[in-house]
């Protein structure tokens, strides 16, 4: 993890393990990349359907958790989430943009794609998300 990144772009937990970055972020929408690996590929040698679902659940939900200071904090969790898989991701990385579509202080709704190194839409998902106690606010909360 690099600690040059403002606090909000860090990632933790599975969304490390897996290797997923914040590559841009702005108000109601960013953008994650991933380097593909061998274990993010499933027994057909494609990426596993697992990490596209996270790619996306990541996406949305940071989509509506954007915040300014460099050392305060959103959170967010999952209420429901829907995924298609369009097709399979060629190449060596992946590229997930998702999008706030709407909502209120607490509850919100986002939607997202993930594409391939080659430009592909392999996923695309929509779903919903509740903001953490103290991060509906747009600062956000110190950690």
């Amino acid at each position: 993890m690099s600690h040059s990144l403002p606090l909000s772009w860090r990632m933790v937990g599975f969304q490390e393990l897996l290797g997923v970055r914040v590559v841009d972020w702005e108000p109601d929408r960013v953008t994650l990349e991933l380097t593909v690996e061998p274990h993010h590929l499933n027994r057909s040698g494609i990426v596993h359907g697992g990490v596209l679902c996270t790619l996306l659940d990541v996406a949305l939900s940071f989509s509506g958790l954007h915040c300014e200071a460099p050392d305060q904090l959103r959170k967010a969790m999952t209420l429901s989430l829907s995924t298609t898989f369009v097709a399979p991701a060629r190449g060596e990385a992946l590229r997930a943009i998702g999008r706030l579509e709407g909502g209120g202080r607490s509850t919100f709704m986002a939607s997202g794609k993930v594409f391939d190194s080659q430009g592909n839409l392999v996923a695309m998902g929509e779903g919903s998300f509740r903001r953490r106690r103290g991060s509906e606010a747009e600062e956000g909360e110190s950690q």
